[in-house]
């Protein structure tokens, strides 16, 4: 029995479910899900609380999320190398981003539930043929036959393994713990043979001051430990399987991530996918596009945070760079004069693909960072909070996205190209944006931020992280 059907909870099957997989089994489908529900969850209710309490501080000014992976993980991508490449690649951004904003990062991987993805058509036509389009290894596969693009709900059995691993990979990582003093030296090896190292500089010189200070000043031994998991939660079957009720407070969690999203084209309020987070205590995001207007992203508000409960909700802001700095304003003015405490979180990524010549998907970085500036210009003009940023990202040296420090071109697109779907910015170009970013918390912040201020927001951020993942 499906856990959703208890007393309470809305039925979001008898609701439109866009993008729903058309699983061509109902019975095949039934026994896969059947047997996720008698599978113990991947996160625990205190590790979602946990969450939930650091991104209402996120709501008030007084932490930043940095939320960042893989646009689609693959099962045959699946490595502990890999996760401890992007796992690494999120701390290294948080040094840089919590000295620069002296306030805690709460650092979210983009990971261990990043198996499907929305598309915008259902099918895709190679040299005058058309099959099913690839919707992530948690539907079908890549390859282009009626075999791989059939959608097979035993591959959720194996987005559940491949999730439980990344988790306990991530556990691991965090049980250990990372000097920052480390993740600084590695900041400054990048700095030193980055084309861009000498606008980087600065900064770099006075994070190692900071370090330096708190050693000095006997501080906090400055370590830090916590990851958490998030995933777009497109797939309702495979979420509704795993959503358990917790008998000591009485509440509902998805027990496949710590945080979940709606994607910008499963929002509808009157839609399945907002009926099932309704239901679910875990901290929620939705995608929100440059279609939003104010009155949606209310109606939003109401059904999804009706109590108003600080780090329930976040907005994750898809606007574009063209769009973002005359759509986003009275977005912010309405939900902020509404009372409703939600996180404002840029995502520089989706609203700026564009197909390059040669015909792979990419963005330009400088149309990334033009996006945050927007989005970070917006909220200082209103008196708001920029709350955190939303990543496609990952730690392999990968060719997908043009411009950055080492300045990549369409030529170089085919070298390394590896996405399943989407373009992501790979080290390089991750941590040059987090080095750009930090200048537009403080214009000052290369050379004007109190080394005991940063410190300050850097140990408070060690002396939060107590949660195991």
């Amino acid at each position: 029995m499906l856990p959703l059907t208890g007393e309470g909870a809305p039925h979001w099957r008898t609701l439109v479910a866009h993008q729903r997989p058309e699983w061509p089994s109902p019975a095949e489908l039934g026994d896969v899900t059947d047997h996720l529900a008698a599978l113990p969850p991947l996160v625990t209710p205190q590790e979602c609380d946990t969450l939930t309490a650091q991104l209402a501080q996120a709501a008030e000014g007084k932490a930043f999320l940095l939320q960042g992976g893989d646009c689609a993980e693959r099962f045959d991508h699946l490595s502990t190398r890999a996760i401890h490449g992007k796992t690494r690649l999120l701390q290294r951004m948080a040094v840089i981003l919590t000295y620069a904003s002296s306030v805690p990062v709460v650092k979210v991987g983009r990971m261990a539930g990043q198996y499907a993805k929305p598309r915008s058509r259902p099918t895709e036509t190679v040299d005058g043929r058309t099959l099913p389009v690839y919707r992530g290894d948690a539907v079908n596969g890549i390859g282009f036959s009626q075999a791989e693009r059939r959608p097979d709900p035993a591959r959720l059995l194996r987005m559940y393994d491949a999730s439980r691993h990344t988790l306990d990979v991530m556990r691991a990582f965090a049980r250990d713990g990372t000097d920052l003093r480390q993740l600084h030296k590695e900041n400054q090896d990048f700095v030193s043979r980055s084309p861009a190292g000498a606008r980087y500089d600065e900064l770099a010189s006075r994070i190692g001051q900071a370090l330096s200070f708190n050693d000095a000043c006997g501080g906090l031994p400055l370590r830090t430990t916590e990851l958490f998991a998030s995933h777009e939660g497109l797939l309702l079957d495979y979420e509704a399987a795993l959503t358990r009720h917790n008998p000591r407070s009485g509440r509902r969690y998805a027990g496949s991530g710590h945080m979940l999203w709606i994607g910008d084209r499963t929002r509808q309020p009157d839609g399945a996918h907002v009926a099932y987070f309704a239901t679910i205590d875990n901290p929620i995001a939705v995608k929100v596009g440059p279609a939003t207007t104010p009155e949606q992203a209310l109606a939003l508000i109401d059904r999804l945070d009706p109590d108003r409960r600080p780090g329930r909700l976040t907005f994750i802001v898809r606007m574009g760079a063209d769009r973002v700095r005359y759509l986003l304003p009275e977005l912010v003015e309405k939900v902020t004069a509404s009372g409703a405490p939600v996180v404002w979180v840029c995502d520089p990524m989706h609203g700026n693909t564009f197909e390059a010549p040669g015909g792979h998907k990419t963005r330009r970085f400088d149309d990334i960072l033009a996006e945050v500036a927007g989005f970070f210009d917006v909220h200082k003009a209103l008196g708001t909070h920029a709350g955190g940023l939303h990543l496609e990202l990952t730690g392999e040296d990968v060719t997908e996205c043009v411009g950055g420090g080492t300045d990549l071109g369409f030529d170089d697109l085919h070298r390394r190209y590896e996405s399943a779907c989407d373009p992501r910015l790979n080290g390089g170009q991750a941590l040059d944006l987090a080095f750009l970013v930090a200048e537009m918390f403080n214009p000052e912040a290369t050379g004007a931020v109190a080394p005991d201020a940063a410190v300050n927001g850097a140990a408070r951020g060690a002396r939060h992280s107590n949660s195991p993942a």
